[in-house]
């Protein structure tokens, strides 16, 4: 762990929250430490609601490293990711992630307690379903 480019997570998040953000702040770096990219919360002021750093991160990675590249970045970030930011992190083939703040530490933070389940009904339809999926993954 590296404090320094944690401490710079940190300072991204306080620039997000300055800009009328959520106060939430990423950076990747490289095995050796030199930072890739950064990244701050821009949900408000770009009216998306996918625009959490980690998600731009992992995007950034998904579109400009190769797999093996990537594996070797970390990502520094001042929250521990949300359930959308960790699925577009484990696609994206960043080899690792530290974070400030876990999301229950967070949770104690604020009066956010998190996001409702969303309801769903399924499985429904195997036969069907499974067609387009059939060999799609070798």
């Amino acid at each position: 762990m590296n404090a320094e480019l944690l401490r710079r997570a940190i300072a991204l998040a306080a620039e997000a929250r300055e800009s009328g953000n959520p106060p939430f702040g990423s950076l990747l770096a490289g095995p050796d430490g030199t930072v890739l990219v950064e990244e701050r919360n821009t949900t408000r002021t770009d009216d998306d609601i996918s625009l959490h750093p980690e998600l731009k991160v992992a995007r950034w990675a998904a579109r400009n490293l190769d797999r093996a590249t990537a594996a070797k970045t970390t990502m520094y970030t001042s929250c521990e990711p949300c359930g959308m930011c960790a699925g577009a992190l484990a696609r994206s083939g960043i080899g690792d992630v530290v974070f400030a703040l876990s999301a229950a530490q967070y949770g104690e933070l604020t009066a956010f307690g998190g996001f409702p389940p969303v309801p769903s009904d399924g499985p429904h339809l195997h036969d069907e379903a499974i067609v387009p999926i059939e060999g799609y993954h070798p």
